[in-house]
């Protein structure tokens, strides 16, 4: 960890070896294993800064995770090193950029994995249904402050627009064809218990990337049949918290191929089953993008996508106009009109 001249961390490093269990069959390090720590690493830095002043204490919730691409694998053995720095704050939420690198630790070889920005909001410990107000930081430059609050006001209204999904449910269907949506389409469910959740009593955002992830990389796995690994994660959007004790449903389908890539649609449900009063609701949702490799770590092309019906068809030209959006951001062109 290192530190300003103040009593505020100006970044904060966490690391961890790799273990089997954090990877697949391939020695692939899970992308949900990478995000876990990358959450772990923007909470801490957020909590901190957030409880820095003297006032109601409070711990930092995830609400939004943007764009994430997986630069390069991490294998089993190497040591990920995940460093948090807060980059801008509004009066009730903050922004962290987290970068991740994989240090092969018999050769000495770093290599940048990872850039990931996390937005946090502070939660009152008395009352976690209050949000409470975000101490500010100081700026270098004065365009800093502009360019991050111009960030802000496009992650709250790319917030404001997902919520439209969230009635969408993915039903279970049988006795499918291979390469349509409803063959590879897969749910988890998981209870939510103590080792899951903070102080609080509500889940980590990062165990339920960690979560949505592992169902994504089902999906992709039933559809290629061969070692899939995740190559990044479109805005992942927490709409609520989910509490001990609730069911999570995580579920996940295909929604767009191109010809080395698939996007997978992910949505996370919560049930509290204990208590009738309450529904099921959505919690968070995103859309993961994965590649196929064979033996030497190389993509293979991707089976096509077989879409059947009318709302499958559209779900696929919208992932087609995120990857040609997107495609066209990596190669620094305009976006595609429409």
């Amino acid at each position: 960890m290192s530190s300003s001249t103040t009593d505020k961390p100006s970044t904060i490093q966490i690391c961890r070896i790799m273990q089997p269990d954090d990877a697949n069959v391939a020695g692939n390090v899970h992308g949900g294993t990478i995000l876990k720590m990358i959450e772990e690493a923007g909470a801490i830095i957020s909590t901190q800064h957030c409880n820095s002043q003297n006032g109601e204490y409070c711990v930092a919730a995830l609400a939004r995770v943007e764009h994430i691409d997986f630069l390069w694998p991490v294998c089993i053995g190497e040591v990920a090193h995940a460093t948090s720095k807060i980059t801008y704050t509004s009066k009730h939420s903050l922004e962290v950029q987290v970068n991740v690198m994989s240090e092969n630790i018999l050769t000495g070889t770093k290599k940048l994995t990872n850039k990931a920005t996390l937005w946090y909001v502070p939660l009152s410990l008395k009352n976690v249904d209050k949000v409470l107000e975000v101490p500010p930081i100081s700026y270098s430059r004065q365009e800093m402050e502009e360019e991050g609050r111009k960030r802000y006001e496009t992650q709250k209204l790319d917030r404001m627009e997902t919520k439209w999904r969230n009635a969408d449910i993915v039903q279970p269907v049988l006795n499918s064809e291979p390469n349509t949506v409803s063959y590879s389409q897969s749910s988890l469910i998981h209870l939510a218990g103590p080792l899951d959740c903070n102080l609080q009593g509500f889940v980590y955002g990062g165990v339920t990337m960690k979560l949505m992830d592992e169902v994504a990389g089902i999906v992709a796995a039933r559809h290629c049949k061969t070692n899939i690994v995740t190559a990044s994660v479109d805005a992942i959007n927490f709409h609520h918290k989910i509490w001990k004790g609730h069911v999570i449903i995580i579920s996940g389908r295909m929604t767009f191929t191109s010809n080395k890539s698939m996007e997978i649609e992910v949505l996370v449900d919560a049930d509290p089953v204990v208590d009738h009063s309450q529904k099921r609701y959505r919690a968070a949702s995103a859309f993961f993008n994965y590649v196929s490799l064979n033996q030497e770590g190389k993509p293979l092309p991707v089976p096509q996508l077989v879409p059947e019906t009318a709302d499958e068809k559209k779900r696929f030209e919208e992932g087609k106009d995120r990857y040609l959006k997107m495609k066209a951001k990596r190669l620094g062109y305009p976006e595609p009109r429409p």
